[in-house]
């Protein structure tokens, strides 16, 4: 069983962190990985031909595992969440080439790059983006959710990209399900990892999805800027976003760079980004991905479901709405407050009491990792029943 991993991290005790979803702090481990990272770029003598690449192949096969693809050369480093959608906008022309596909599919009141990054080759290839909207309410709009998403999928789908999670509400979606569904209409499907790889258990052996685009600053508790892209074996011939000399078939002996290598590298190591070795970064993700896989997900969805479980049951009590358990994440909720709670005298509240939450609109957004303690949600619901 998991215990608290709080010695683990470098936070200030008077702090209630409950906002892993928007930032990750680093592990104490990673933060001496980055600094032997930073002295080994202070003395470039250190850095050999086949350095380039030896970092980043562990971190690809670490992650390979955390979301079980079975194939890390079908994982590619990339800068951003951003960057590997922009790869799937890229490759989309290609994809549904002789189809008779008229829509892509997003999910309301999702994070905006997911329909940022369709916007204009929706132009392009003349296809409509469709939001599948939240049902009215909160507690109750998981299955209802699920099931809209499920019919919204056919024959004339080109795309449909959604979370595992909602960044905002925790509505767990049923990944396995929707998937079916888009096998059977050859729908590509598109997975924003942000809000649940490296706390949820994934599987993609069952999911199978077609891309998975993950964040590291997030729950993979890494550093900013860096992040994994899986894309399946559609991918395999697809064109990068950028032409890397490092992306190139057999780039790790310098003597033979001159003789431009037209051949990529296997599978999704030609969308990795330009200058992917990150000397000072990649050591740090390979850390926290390696204490993840320790920890392992499922422990630490248990461990945050039992210091959490109770006071969720006071919140709602106490006259919030809060998405049911069947549908909901265990590490990310949002939090509707009682009509006769003030929103901004609360957020005030909480910082006045060291409690760090995220104002989403309509909802307060709980995000808890295994730093995290019981004491960090007691205090969170003995602020509510002070406002009310």
């Amino acid at each position: 069983m998991l215990n608290s991993q709080k010695n683990k991290f470098d936070l200030d005790p008077n702090i209630h962190y409950l906002n892993c979803a928007a930032y990750g702090p680093i592990l104490k481990s990673s933060a001496e990985a980055g600094k032997k990272g930073i002295e080994q770029k202070m003395h470039p003598n250190q850095i050999t031909s086949i350095s380039h690449f030896t970092d980043s192949d562990t971190a690809r096969g670490l992650f390979a595992e955390l979301i079980n693809c079975g194939d890390p050369d079908s994982v590619a480093i990339i800068s951003s969440v951003s960057y590997g959608l922009a790869i799937v906008a890229a490759n989309l022309e290609t994809q549904i080439k002789g189809q008779n596909k008229k829509t892509i599919l997003t999910i309301g009141d999702e994070f905006p790059n997911d329909f940022y990054a369709f916007e204009k080759v929706a132009k392009k290839l003349n296809l409509e983006q469709n939001s599948i909207l939240k049902p009215p309410g909160l507690a109750n709009i998981g299955q209802d959710w699920n099931q809209n998403i499920l019919n919204a999928i056919n024959t004339e789908t080109a795309l449909i990209v959604l979370p595992h999670i909602h960044w905002k509400y925790g509505v767990k979606f049923d990944l396995e399900q929707i998937s079916k569904k888009c096998i059977e209409n050859d729908v590509l499907l598109v997975i924003d990892g942000s809000q649940s790889i490296g706390i949820e258990p994934f599987d993609n052996t069952k999911i199978k999805a077609d891309a998975i685009i993950c964040p590291a600053y997030k729950w993979l508790l890494g550093p900013y800027s860096i992040g994994f892209a899986y894309f399946g074996e559609k991918y395999n011939e697809g064109t990068p976003l950028e032409e890397t000399w490092m992306n190139r078939e057999g780039s790790d002996d310098f003597t033979t760079l001159s003789m431009n290598p037209k051949a990529y590298r296997p599978k999704a190591q030609r969308y990795n980004m330009g200058e992917f070795s990150q000397f000072i970064q990649m050591p740090m993700l390979i850390d926290s991905l390696t204490q993840i896989l320790a920890w392992k997900p499922e422990n630490m969805k248990t461990y945050i479901e039992e210091i959490s479980l109770f006071e969720i049951k006071k919140l709602r009590n106490l006259g919030c709405e809060i998405v049911s358990e069947a549908f909901r994440a265990k590490h990310l909720f949002g939090i509707s407050l009682p009509k006769n709670v003030d929103k901004q005298s609360f957020l005030n509240a909480l910082k006045g009491k060291n409690v760090l939450v995220s104002d989403r609109g309509d909802v307060i957004r709980i995000s808890i990792n295994v730093f995290n303690e019981k004491r960090d949600l007691e205090i969170l619901t003995e602020t509510l029943e002070e406002c009310l």
